[in-house]
């Protein structure tokens, strides 16, 4: 029997949640300012799979970095050994159920959520 297609969202995590989000998970390293974590309705939160404090701040600091690069430096972080296992796992529960990557970025098609996003449906 092959393998189902992962189903993988991307949302705002100050969107108010949907019932069709399956899995939530908080993919930003920090907790979004000014939202209650009741209301968040996070499942998980794999800090893991977050860009290292070192990179958030080389890509959103003075001048801001070039997205490509930005790219290229979180995809080695995530082939470290705790981030390959949590990007695995989340991998495996996108073939069984839908998993919804939340994030506070005003902008997530140029953030990190879209590096997750195609490694976990690549």
């Amino acid at each position: 029997m092959p393998a189902t297609a992962p189903d993988v969202r991307v949302r705002r995590v100050y969107d108010a949640p949907s019932p069709d989000d399956g899995v939530r998970v908080l993919v930003d390293r920090l907790w979004p300012r000014g939202l209650a974590k009741a209301d968040a309705r996070i499942d998980e939160w794999p800090k893991a799979l977050t860009p290292s404090t070192e990179l958030r701040r080389w890509y959103h600091g003075p001048g801001e970095g070039d997205f490509d690069e930005f790219r290229r430096r979180y995809e080695a972080e995530l082939a470290a050994p705790e981030a390959a296992a949590s990007l695995a796992r989340l991998r495996t529960l996108a073939r069984t159920q839908t998993l919804t990557l939340l994030t506070a970025a005003k902008h997530p098609e140029t953030s990190h959520t879209t590096v997750l996003e195609a490694e976990l449906t690549g």
